[in-house]
């Protein structure tokens, strides 16, 4: 790859592919990760397995094929390959044909799910990623959305800490009814990998908030490398609310928004909720699509006030991981506890 590496997608991450239930045992699918074809196939155990959505005979593309008796056959000439990437078998050699297929593999990829979503790391140490989000209570109801976005990931990325384009972008009756901007003051703290608004009472004019009974308590957590963790509490009802970005190449990246709760009565709201989600999603996908192009233009950023001291922040750390990485050394979080201040 070429270019500016902090103008680029981290790689020797984890990025959300999609939902655990779109892997189906003896199925095949294809997903993108920046410019990278990856397929992806569920063994009859259940487990996960990544490669690169290519056969090194005439380039095919392999999630055409099928898995057969645990093996992926490619869909042009029968290539065979078993989930850890090694050819087993090439069907069109003859007996004394003395080619040997014992050294073509195919470059594997680690997967993972979690909280009902998979995983995969786009470099060779995932270990030394920042951990793969987990919903940390048990959960009775999950909705997840998926858009695609005509837009750089870190544009992408940056909406998700940037507090003052709510009031333009997002102003729906259902969300943000008060025309009124007024001045915000919120705490934050590093945490690993990222920075986290800490715990503050939610105001109760989002209808969202309304339906949960209470006013509840807010914490908002940021990690690297376009990860938004939202954390809803009022009592003993808990709602999580996780957007993250995964760069899929040629200027798109996934917007996708996962949303957990542990309510019962809110299964009953799921249908009607998508809507309002996609809507919502789809503000910001028409935004920063227009974005994009004005940034094509000229890639410049002139970011002016504490309102943009998240977005400097998201900079810093993306700084910080590309130098820990050059270095083979640990990632130090650059940012201190800091009280910023807003209107929106």
């Amino acid at each position: 790859m070429t270019g500016d590496p902090l103008r680029r997608a981290l790689d020797d991450v984890w990025y959300c592919v999609g939902e655990s239930r779109r892997f189906r045992p003896g199925r095949l699918a294809a997903v993108r990760l920046g410019e990278e074809a990856i397929v992806v196939g569920r063994e009859e155990s259940g487990a996960l397995f990544a490669l690169r959505d290519r056969c090194p005979h005439r380039g095919m593309a392999l999630s055409a094929g099928r898995l057969v008796d645990g093996t992926l056959v490619c869909p042009f000439h029968g290539w065979q390959f078993r989930p850890d990437g090694q050819c087993a078998a090439i069907p069109a050699l003859a007996r004394r044909d003395d080619a040997s297929f014992t050294t073509v593999r195919l470059p594997r990829f680690a997967v993972a799910e979690r909280s009902g979503l998979v995983w995969i790391a786009a470099g060779p140490e995932p270990e030394a990623a920042p951990p793969i989000p987990e919903v940390d209570f048990p959960y009775c109801g999950m909705l997840v959305e998926i858009l695609e976005v005509e837009a750089s990931f870190d544009l992408v990325a940056l909406s998700f800490v940037d507090p003052a384009h709510v009031a333009y972008v997002h102003d729906s009756w259902w969300w943000r009814p008060s025309k009124t901007l007024k001045e915000k003051v919120k705490h934050f703290a590093p945490s690993p990998f990222g920075f986290t608004m800490t715990s503050h009472t939610a105001k109760t004019a989002s209808l969202a908030y309304r339906l949960l009974g209470a006013v509840p308590e807010v914490e908002i957590e940021f990690r690297l490398p376009g990860v938004r963790l939202e954390r809803i509490t009022a009592g003993a009802k808990r709602i999580a609310n996780s957007t993250f970005a995964t760069p899929l190449g040629g200027g798109r990246t996934a917007l996708i928004n996962a949303m957990y709760w542990n309510i019962p009565a809110l299964n009953v709201l799921k249908p009607l909720a998508r809507p309002f989600m996609r809507q919502f999603l789809g503000q910001d996908r028409d935004v920063l699509q227009t974005a994009q192009k004005g940034l094509d233009r000229k890639p410049a950023m002139v970011l002016i006030g504490e309102s943009d001291v998240q977005s400097q922040w998201y900079f810093a750390l993306k700084r910080e991981f590309l130098r820990a990485r050059e270095a083979g050394a640990a990632f130090v979080n650059p940012l201190e506890p800091r009280e910023l201040r807003w209107r929106s």
